[in-house]
């Protein structure tokens, strides 16, 4: 009679929950597609083609296409925070020298991609006209978070000297951030990297210095 008892080599399968991976995957390419076109050239076809999910299962995660859009702003909005953290809480850096590490990360990031994917938030705000209300207030929210981040590293360069005193951090953050969302755009629109360092060296020699 065969030993019944005696384990099996290797490791033991891993649970698997479908419901969760099946969500996650609707979230990420969701991301990819919305990132690429925008929201409103966005069909729910292409991205269910993507991760091979029948319509009826994407009802069943989210009530609606707009419903979906929402929960990719937050995704979004989630994962840029920490990248922003990881960069401008980088005490290992000067202030000013975190920014510029953030610009290249960014940078390399969009040349990854060859200069197909934007920035989701930029996108979508682009389209506002066209698109359902509640996302307005959840935009303009995410984009006053990364001005308020960005203000705090800038902060901590005028502490530490690399800054004028005179200098307005949270009007600095504000222009920053409208600059890069244009200088994305036009990034994605060449293909190539240079309107991304055009206004990265723009808002440096702009910078009040003491």
């Amino acid at each position: 009679m065969p030993n019944t008892l005696v384990p099996r080599r290797g490791r033991p399968p891993k649970a698997r929950d479908s419901a969760l991976d099946t969500r996650e995957l609707l979230v990420r390419a969701g991301l990819e597609v919305l990132t690429e076109k925008g929201y409103s050239a966005a069909g729910l076809d292409e991205i269910l083609r993507r991760v091979g999910v029948p319509k009826g299962s994407f009802y069943h995660y989210f009530d609606s296409k707009d419903a979906f859009g929402l929960a990719l702003i937050e995704r979004y909005a989630a994962y840029f925070a920490r990248k922003l953290d990881r960069h401008f809480d980088n005490d290992s850096l000067p202030p000013l020298a975190r920014l510029e590490a953030f610009i290249d990360d960014a940078t390399a990031g969009m040349a990854r991609h060859d200069f197909k994917r934007g920035c989701l938030i930029g996108n979508l705000g682009q389209e506002m006209g066209t698109l359902p209300e509640p996302f307005r207030a959840r935009l303009i929210a995410v984009f006053e978070d990364w001005e308020a981040r960005l203000a705090r590293c800038l902060k901590a360069a005028q502490a530490q000297g690399q800054l004028a005193d005179t200098a307005d951090c949270a009007g600095l953050a504000t222009l920053f951030w409208t600059g890069w969302e244009g200088a994305v755009l036009r990034a994605k629109l060449e293909q190539r990297a240079q309107p991304l360092l055009t206004f990265a060296q723009f808002f440096s020699a702009a910078l009040p210095r003491p």
